[in-house]
C-alpha cells in the first residue's frame, strides 16, 4: 500500500472524484504523533519544527475505494468535533483545498477558510497531504490500536 502525495489543486480534484467527495462516508479512526518525547532518564526532547502528523481512516458506502487513509504531515490546525448525542456521524460531502502552501480538509462542503468556526465542523490543515487506498480495512476492526479491556477502565 503505497502513499500517493497530493501536490496541487488538480491532484485534489482527481482524488475527490476517486473517493466520491467523501459522500456517505465516516471518519472511522485517527492516530496523531509528533517527535516530542521523554526518555528513560526523564530528559525531554522537543522539536521546533511542524512535526505533528495525523493518519485518518475513512470508510464509505461504495464498492470502489471503499476505505482510504489520509496522512497529514506538518499539521498547523487540528479540530475534531464529534457529533452530538442522537446525531449520526455520516459525512455527506467534504471540502479539500490547497491555499497558500497548506492543505485543508473539512467535513463540510460549505466550510470557509476565512470563517473556520462559523459552522462547527471537523477540519485539519497541514503542509503535506498523502492518501492511500485501504479498501480491505472495512468493518469495525480497529487499525491503529486496540485498548485492552483492563486498559480502558
Amino acid at each position: 500500500m503505497n502513499w500517493n502525495k497530493l501536490n496541487d489543486q488538480i491532484d485534489i480534484e482527481n482524488f475527490m472524484e476517486l473517493f466520491g467527495g467523501f459522500h456517505d462516508s465516516c471518519l472511522k479512526e485517527l492516530y496523531m504523533w509528533n517527535e516530542n518525547s521523554v526518555d528513560e532518564n526523564f530528559s525531554m526532547s522537543m522539536s521546533i519544527h511542524l512535526d505533528t502528523c495525523v493518519r485518518v481512516l475513512f470508510q464509505r458506502q461504495a464498492p470502489e475505494h471503499s476505505a482510504i487513509e489520509l496522512l497529514f504531515k506538518g499539521i498547523t490546525q487540528f479540530h475534531i468535533i464529534p457529533r452530538a448525542e442522537g446525531q449520526d456521524s455520516i459525512i455527506y460531502g467534504s471540502k479539500l483545498m490547497f491555499k497558500e502552501g497548506l492543505f485543508y480538509w473539512a467535513e463540510d462542503e460549505e466550510w470557509q477558510i476565512d470563517q473556520p468556526f462559523l459552522r462547527p465542523r471537523s477540519w485539519i490543515s497541514a503542509k503535506e497531504l498523502f492518501w492511500r487506498d485501504v479498501s480491505s480495512w472495512m468493518g469495525q476492526e480497529q487499525r491503529y490500536g486496540v485498548l485492552e479491556e483492563k486498559d480502558s477502565q
